[in-house]
């Protein structure tokens, strides 16, 4: 194996962990700006922050997953799942919000990133592990058990990723979600 060959998997970890992973909590941060900016719960309403909640579930389980589990066949099967189901939930988004509010370019950019960063985790993920991604399709044994990553990750890693999480995604769109809610009109008897 050459020396490029070797250094490969270390490659795909650091962009992994230091360069797909911040640009996507970058990119969902600055969705929420745009946003904020846009003033949705005047717009689109509670209805599209909803959908922006399933959004991030549909990412933040599988990556969780992949951060926390050994990645085998299980793991790469979640992530497909997660990544497909937030095709489809950001389709039915941007006909949502594009019926009822205007989607600035800024915004349309940031959704670009939102679209493709999932996509190039999962391939990334997928050649860090190549049996598990043949096994996937039925090219190599299946393991389909769910265990901790060993090694696992640092826990200093992991903690700054949770805190900037939680700083940059989870906490702006739950002030979203609380300032759509607060807007909404009472219900009609």
């Amino acid at each position: 194996m050459s020396a490029d060959a070797s250094l490969m998997p270390v490659l795909l970890r650091g962009l992994l962990m230091y360069i797909v992973l911040p640009a996507w909590l970058l990119a969902g941060w600055g969705d929420w700006l745009c946003h904020r900016r846009g003033r949705i719960e005047y717009t689109a309403g509670w209805r599209e922050s909803l959908l922006h909640q399933l959004l991030l579930l549909e990412t933040g389980i599988p990556i969780a997953i992949a951060l926390l589990a050994q990645v085998n066949t299980l793991v790469l099967a979640i992530g497909l799942a997660g990544v497909l189901a937030h095709e489809l939930t950001t389709a039915w988004d941007l006909r949502w919000a594009g019926s009822r509010r205007t989607i600035s370019p800024a915004e349309q950019q940031v959704h670009a990133f939102q679209e493709v960063l999932p996509w190039g985790a999962l391939v990334a993920l997928m050649l860090l592990h190549p049996s598990a991604t043949l096994s996937l399709v039925g090219a190599a044994p299946a393991d389909w058990t769910l265990r901790w990553k060993d090694p696992p990750l640092p826990t200093s890693y992991l903690i700054g990723l949770a805190v900037a999480t939680l700083l940059l995604v989870v906490g702006p769109f739950g002030e979203e979600l609380i300032r759509t809610l607060r807007r909404r009109p009472p219900r009609r008897a």
